[in-house]
């Protein structure tokens, strides 16, 4: 008798007025009896008082895909195996339901959208036909994410998921290039009720609307592919359509005995996932869709990040709280700017790891991630607040400089490593975030040499308001992270000062070195800006050419400076008509790497006389970026520790040295045959002009 409470207090409940936060506290999350299962669904969707929309519809199907939803109708419910007389209803009502949705809200319906298969387990509950619509609507609106398509943003999104809690499988999908639209569209168009048994449906569904949380199904994507994750092992060799098969229906291996702990996981990982997932991204998954140049804008945003965005009221509310809840997400700050802006403010628990070693010292570089793993490690042995499992990155939020950032993460991403973020806008979104508790909550803090007040002092100068801080918290909030940050310094510093690695100090002979190779190389070689450009085209002068392993640590301030003038005039074509021209010498494929960190699939076309960069904009598009002659080109060069990361540099000679007017850079698989033939034309274009 006292098993069953849940439920006379569940019926009590439902004669009341109740909301879906007491149907979850009465039934945490247990499957719900049959009898009280349609007014549960209909409170939880908050559908329960809607009106009668159905008495709208005109009855008329005129619609110009009538004939093949009618179809589509018919064929899926011959699979349920009804009686001819329920089978007849059923089609009626579907079809009915269906058509009205598209008329009510302007859309059209496609075959295999999902619109049929969510539908169909409301017919389970056995209500009247405007009731199921209710439903139907309010679970389109409420639980499916918008943009479920090849290519959507659902897709890039669940990627990221993945990727921060698998980083080895997402690789391997990646490098099979099965990407999660191809194996689980239409887990997410009809939330698994496609691929999995009525009764697992039924049953899923129970926990997932007490819930009420609408990312929840990614994480039940996330769990169908862990738990298969030895298997898809085994199978890696097999081809590109046998593992996406598989993939596809692992949902259907689900029975009802595996709902709860089903769900339960899905949860779990929910709580390991910073609630920046949902937060960020609720806008662009759940919000109205609409094709405004900001809609698209976000859009980019998403289909181009580099990994999970943490955004910066989580971070701090995070490393404020003393007591976080176990199994919760506890973050490790790793802060990648130079070493002079670190010295000039910075968060006290956060690891310093100078993204510029990367480049410039290896092997000082490989010295400081091996201190930031065993600071890591110690600080979570510890339970130190100031450590997690959880590595977020942080830049300075200056685009020039986290395009270094940014590889620092690749890299940790290549290793296969699992919870790794990157704080949105950097160092600078903190500093506008505290704002004028600033002093209290930053370590070291020096205005005068601080980017982010030079930058601030200017705008004041120029009398250009100040962009609004994100600050929309409480002062009670600023003054329990102040005293939450000094606190634990103390023992931040001197458990972990012996084995942090501070570049800053580290390297301060290999700083030098650098420095003194730079003032050499000034000599040699400068970068001018676009309203520089005043040298003389040279005529019968070969140009600087040369293959190396320099620095190229002016190649953000260069491609920022430089319009990119051969690019003004953006053309579309069609990549196979584009192959087919008789003066294509020969194509690479490569990746663009922009200055702000991001890569885009691109094609590196050379012809006798240019170099033209193709970026693919899908369905056999691309657009022609720039074409640069092959004459201006003075110097490609290359890293000793990413032989396949090219620069091509563009100028012309300046007495003994060389005036750099732009830059493109590249990520060539076959880097070695490009350049070779890039240099090879270039020989004979200057032989020519000669």
């Amino acid at each position: 008798m006292e098993e069953n409470m849940w439920i006379i207090e569940l019926e009590s409940a439902l004669l009341d007025d109740c909301n879906v936060n007491d149907i979850y506290s009465i039934c945490r999350g247990k499957g719900l009896p049959e009898a009280l299962r349609p007014d549960v669904w209909q409170v939880c969707l908050d559908v329960r008082h809607k009106s009668d929309q159905m008495s709208l519809f005109n009855e008329i199907y005129d619609l110009p895909f009538q004939s093949q939803l009618r179809e589509d109708c018919q064929r899926h419910v011959d699979r349920m195996g009804n009686d001819e007389e329920d089978k007849v209803s059923v089609v009626s009502d579907l079809e009915s339901i269906i058509t009205f949705y598209c008329k009510n809200r302007n859309l059209q319906y496609e075959p295999e959208n999902g619109w049929i298969e969510l539908l169909l387990p409301l017919f389970a509950l056995k209500l009247n036909r405007s009731d199921t619509f209710n439903l139907f609507e309010a679970i389109r609106d409420t639980y499916i994410p918008k943009g479920c398509k090849p290519k959507g943003n659902v897709f890039h999104v669940f990627r990221l998921l993945l990727q921060y809690h698998d980083p080895e499988l997402c690789s391997l999908l990646d490098t099979k290039k099965i990407t999660p639209d191809l194996y689980s569209l239409t887990w997410f168009q009809s939330l698994f009720a496609s691929c999995s048994s009525l009764s697992v449906i039924i049953a899923m569904w129970d926990l997932y609307f007490q819930n009420a949380d609408p990312f929840m199904v990614f994480f039940l994507a996330l769990i169908i592919l862990i738990n298969g994750r030895e298997k898809i092992m085994q199978i890696k060799a097999s081809s590109k359509e046998e593992i996406i098969e598989f993939l596809i229906n692992m949902p259907c291996a689900l029975e009802l005995d595996d709902v709860w702990d089903f769900c339960s996981l899905a949860q779990y990982y929910a709580l390991k996932t910073p609630t920046s997932f949902k937060t960020d991204y609720l806008k662009a998954l759940y919000g109205k869709q609409n094709d405004s140049p900001r809609s698209q804008e976000e859009s980019n945003k998403v289909s181009q990040a580099l990994c999970l965005p943490v955004s910066v009221y989580e971070l701090v509310e995070n490393s404020a709280t003393e007591f976080p809840v176990s199994d919760a997400v506890r973050f490790f700050l790793v802060d990648c700017r130079p070493a002079e802006q670190y010295n000039a403010g910075h968060l006290s628990t956060a690891f310093h790891l100078d993204c510029n070693l990367m480049l410039q010292e290896p092997v000082a570089f490989a010295t400081a991630v091996q201190g930031l793993l065993t600071a890591q490690r110690q600080a979570i042995e510890v339970n130190s607040n100031a450590g997690g499992e959880h590595l977020c990155f942080m830049g300075s939020g200056r685009v020039e400089e986290d395009q270094y950032t940014h590889m620092v993460v690749a890299s940790f991403l290549q290793k296969n490593t699992h919870y790794v973020s990157l704080l949105t806008g950097g160092y600078a979104s903190i500093h506008d975030y505290f704002g004028d508790h600033m002093a209290d909550c930053l370590e070291d803090h020096n205005v005068r040499k601080c980017l982010v007040c030079q930058q601030h002092n200017t705008q004041q100068t120029k009398n250009v308001p100040l962009k609004a801080t994100t600050a929309a918290s409480s002062t009670d909030l600023f003054s329990k992270f102040s005293a939450a940050m000094k606190s634990k310094s103390a023992e931040v510093k001197g458990k972990l000062l012996d084995i942090i690695v501070n570049p800053s100090a580290g390297s301060a002979a290999a700083a030098g070195g650098v420095a003194n190779g730079a003032q050499s190389a000034a000599s040699q070689e400068r970068h001018v800006s676009a309203k520089e450009r005043n040298g003389k085209r040279y005529r019968n002068v070969a140009p600087v050419f040369s293959i190396d392993d320099e620095n190229e640590e002016a190649y953000d301030a260069a491609e920022r400076d430089a319009p990119n003038l051969a690019g003004d005039n953006k053309e579309i074509v069609n990549l196979n008509q584009y192959f087919k021209s008789a003066d294509i010498i020969n194509a690479f494929k490569c990746q663009e790497v922009h200055m702000s960190g991001y890569m885009y699939d691109s094609h590196l076309i050379i012809t006798p006389g240019q170099l033209v960069v193709l970026r693919e904009l899908g369905r056999g598009q691309a657009q022609i970026m720039v074409r640069r002659p092959l004459a201006s080109i003075v110097k490609i060069t290359a890293k000793k520790r990413h032989r396949d990361l090219i620069t091509f540099k563009y100028g012309f000679p300046d007495g003994e040295g060389l005036m750099i007017t732009d830059m493109d850079r590249f990520l060539i698989p076959n880097a070695n045959e490009a350049t070779a033939l890039v240099s090879k034309h270039i020989v004979q274009v200057l032989d020519n002009v000669k």
